[in-house]
């Protein structure tokens, strides 16, 4: 490899920097922590990499906190644009295999599963293999990681016949096998802060000198890994060649914030202005005139002082604008704010960058909480009570997805003794978005997919395919998914809600936990095709072109219904003003001018419609109607406008939907369980391993089914709230009673006991666990009881069969669950785990 400069060629930066993980600790699947260090990691060098003059505009891209398929996805087009030098930059927590032959870079949605891997994660193997095959001449890797020198072990390993991973070089924070600490909130990672600091030390910095640079830097600053050792930085094989480098800036020379402009110091100074203006008159061919160097001393004081050879501008630090906004917003506000920071509107005459602007997303809820009742721990946060780590920085500008979110902030912050942030809303919406189902287009081909409340579309079809899933993101991250929350709920202003909250949730497909973004949400569908051909989902219309490019695998084609009862989303531009915040008032006050300006004007309308936004007037068409997917009406009647009181009380209903549980447990006791009562593959065993999904809250109860008079049942656990060892203790008491049951008398007992209790949305569930030997009492007119009662009493049955064919067409038990909107489980399914998971659904589950 020859020593090698990209000026001049079509390079790419990719700097993924994951500050926020939606699993923490204490969650026993989570990562150590968050990250807020890392935050300032890609904004400094992103900065750097701009001063630098090896990247040109647009050239370098930042990923805020990503997910595993954002990051892959824009790794990929990286790979696919670059011709020059692609640098790609990745901090955040990661970990390595058990063997420590493997990588794992952990993104956002990261978790550990103790036998099951690293979901969330990205293996560094996968990266070499991306870069490996990218158009790049040459590629540089830099890792600001726990185990970042472990990489360099794995490059060594890399299956590479083509030999075509020898043009990538890594550089790495850390020696192999040993983990960082996380950092100061308040300032980049200590080996970022080494590695900006170097690139700006001024003139020609290349591979092996910066690593040098940063190497000294460290030791001199004397950094510590975890377990007190020395951190120091790692290449892959130092040292260089001088002829195999690579150039990774060229800045005109050192920046010159404050110089001392008395003495020796000022000629000093002067003399490495000239030289560095001389340097670069010579590459440009130019001669600069003596007397506009003369000027340069006497008319401006030595700041801000151009080269005067077609240059830039010596140009210090533009000022970070912060802008927080919705989750599902996240990437296009992302997108519009990349196209402005590079845009005329943002640059000086001097050829600087006015501002920078920083976009993070958190959850819709947290948001509105934080903003209406938690300012004062924003601005000073506490150890247990930290929007700064939990949220992001304190934001300058907000971006919710409805105008109503800045009511629901007005309304909490009222009720405050003080708040310490001032919200001043733009008039008007950004642009217009329905949420809308998006079915499969092979399952909506007869839809009507407008004019039609979102219930009547549901029933629609699920009249016409009964395997039709429904599914939704997660109502507490995103506005879209609580809106279509309340339109699932029958939430309107001033009405009640005509739909049982727990009925409704009960429509939505069965999944571990939501997603937490409806772009996530769409992202997953495909890895599972079945699933994906069957799957409708509640989403903002603009993923349907923007929502699409996430999966390698071929998704489903999907076209938009238009539920007319589910308000759509309507972005707001909203100057958030802190207390004591006015230092730089007007410079800030300028910047965040400057921003709207250009967003609600032609050059960020054009981003929005590029998006798959829509006007936010008139008859709300889309802003880039020639480039929209197949299946978008042209123009859509807005439904009625968010609510605020409305969201809250759908919020309300969700939480109670999903709060502590209620689950009765039917044991069937008659002497033909003889046989299948011991071990834990008997009837108590069973019901003993479910114990783990339910918590200290869920209120549960075993009744013994035994009897065909009058009584059918007796209490083997009363009916409350329960340690597990003590409701181990009576299930261990369980005996096998001499007499026959009776399902029938049981199940009716078992569904009016829960009616009753279901007076508060609740999560409720009915357990009968049978032999089915007393199936004969569950026939004819006492079954029919029965279904009648279950379709009613809005709890769930979920019938349990220890034979193998109790769940046969035609049995009792699969139509009784059916009614009751349950499952019916025999052991020809894995009975106990899918048991469990049906506890657990309605459990809070063990802390």
């Amino acid at each position: 490899m020859s020593r090698f400069d990209p000026r001049g060629k079509a390079n790419r930066a990719l700097l993924a920097g994951v500050s926020e993980y939606d699993h923490t600790a204490p969650d026993p699947q989570g990562v150590a922590g968050q990250l807020p260090a890392v935050r300032h990691n890609r904004t400094t060098l992103e900065d750097a990499l701009h001063r630098g003059g090896v990247f040109g505009a647009g050239e370098v891209r930042t990923l805020a906190s990503p997910a595993p398929d954002d990051f892959t996805g824009a790794l990929r087009r990286a790979c696919r644009e670059a011709r020059g030098l692609l640098l790609l930059y990745f901090a955040g927590h990661a970990v390595t295999s058990t063997s420590g032959n493997e990588l794992h870079l952990q993104m956002r949605t990261a978790r550990v599963l103790t036998s099951h891997g690293l979901p969330g994660s990205v293996s560094f193997s996968q990266v070499l293999g991306e870069l490996a095959e990218s158009n790049a001449e040459q590629v540089v890797v830099i890792l600001d990681c726990c185990y970042a020198g472990n990489a360099a072990g794995i490059w060594h390993r890399f299956d590479d016949p083509k030999r075509k991973k020898h043009k990538i070089l890594l550089l790495m924070s850390v020696q192999p096998n040993r983990c960082i600490l996380g950092g100061d909130a308040d300032v980049a990672t200590p080996f970022t802060r080494e590695l900006t600091g170097a690139l700006d030390a001024g003139g020609e910095v290349w591979l092996s000198g910066l690593y040098a640079a940063v190497k000294e830097r460290m030791a001199a600053a004397k950094y510590r890994a975890e377990d007190d050792d020395p951190q120091r930085p790692q290449a892959l094989a130092p040292p260089w060649d001088p002829e195999a480098d690579v150039l990774l800036a060229a800045g005109p020379g050192p920046m010159v914030t404050d110089p001392d402009l008395s003495g020796g110091s000022w000629f000093a100074w002067l003399r490495g202005l000239l030289a560095r203006a001389r340097t670069a008159a010579t590459r440009s061919g130019r001669i600069v005139p003596a007397v506009l160097l003369a000027l340069l001393v006497t008319g401006v004081g030595g700041y801000g002082i151009l080269a005067l050879t077609g240059e830039s501008a010596l140009c210090g630090p533009s000022l970070e604008l912060r802008v927080l906004t919705d989750p599902d917003l996240e990437p296009v506000i992302r997108a519009a704010a990349d196209a402005y920071v590079t845009s005329d509107a943002n640059t000086t005459g001097d050829g600087c960058r006015r501002s920078g602007v920083t976009v993070n997303s958190a959850g819709a809820v947290a948001v509105v909480t934080a903003l209406g009742e938690r300012t004062d721990a924003w601005q000073q946060p506490r150890e247990d009570d930290n929007p700064q780590r939990d949220i992001g920085p304190q934001p300058d500008v907000w971006i919710p997805a409805t105008r109503a979110d800045v009511d629901r902030v007005t309304s909490a912050a009222a009720r405050e003794d003080r708040v310490f942030a001032r919200l001043e809303p733009q008039d008007g919406p950004l642009a217009y978005s329905p949420v809308v189902l998006a079915v499969p287009k092979a399952r909506g081909a007869g839809l009507d997919p407008t004019g039609r409340s979102l219930a009547e579309l549901l029933d629609d079809l699920e009249q016409a395919d009964a395997t039709t899933e429904l599914h939704r993101s997660d109502p507490e991250s995103t506005d879209s998914a609580l809106l279509a929350t309340m339109g699932l709920y029958g939430d309107r202003p001033g009405a009640r809600g005509a739909a049982d909250a727990r009925a409704a949730e009960q429509r939505l497909a069965r999944t571990a936990r939501p997603e937490p973004s409806a772009a996530r949400l769409l992202c997953t569908l495909p890895g599972d095709h079945a699933v994906d051909g069957r799957s409708t989902a509640l989403v903002p219309e603009f993923l349907l072109k923007t929502g699409i490019g996430c999966h390698p695998a071929t998704r489903v084609p999907r076209v938009a219904a238009y539920p007319d009862d589910v308000p759509g989303l309507e972005p707001a531009f909203v100057r958030v003003r802190w207390e004591d915040g006015d230092r730089d008032a007007e410079a800030r006050d300028d910047a965040v001018d400057r921003f709207r300006t250009w967003l609600t004007g032609t050059d960020g309308r054009t981003v929005l419609g590029e998006h798959g936004f829509r006007s936010a007037t008139g008859e709300r068409g889309l802003l880039d109607a020639a480039s929209a997917p197949e299946g978008l009406a042209e123009s859509v009647r807005p439904a009625r406008p968010a609510d605020p009181s409305t969201m809250d009380r759908a919020l309300e209903r969700y939480g109670n939907a999903h709060g502590p549980g209620r689950v009765l447990f039917l044991l069937d006791s008659s002497g033909s369980m003889a046989g299948r009562w011991d071990g834990s593959s008997g009837g108590p065993g069973i019901l003993k391993q479910t114990l783990p999904g339910l918590g200290g809250e869920d209120e549960y109860g075993v009744w013994a089914v035994h009897g065909t008079g009058d009584r059918t049942h007796t209490a083997l656990l009363p009916f409350g709230t329960h340690e597990r060892s003590a409701a181990e203790r009576a299930l261990d008491k369980a005996e096998v009673r001499d007499a026959e049951a009776d399902p029938s008398g049981a199940l009716r007992d078992a569904l009016e006991f829960m009616r009753e209790r279901g007076t508060d949305e609740r999560p409720q569930l009915i357990v009968y666990l049978t032999d089915g030997e007393d199936d004969g009492r569950l026939t004819g007119k006492a079954l029919e009881d029965v279904l009648d009662r279950a379709r009613a009493a809005g709890a769930p049955v979920a019938m349990v069969s220890l034979s193998s064919s109790g769940c046969d067409q035609g049995r009792p038990a699969p139509r009784v669950a059916e009614a009751g909107r349950g499952r019916c489980l025999d052991v020809g399914d894995d009975l106990v785990p899918a048991l469990h998971d049906e506890v657990a659904r309605t459990g809070m589950g063990e802390e």
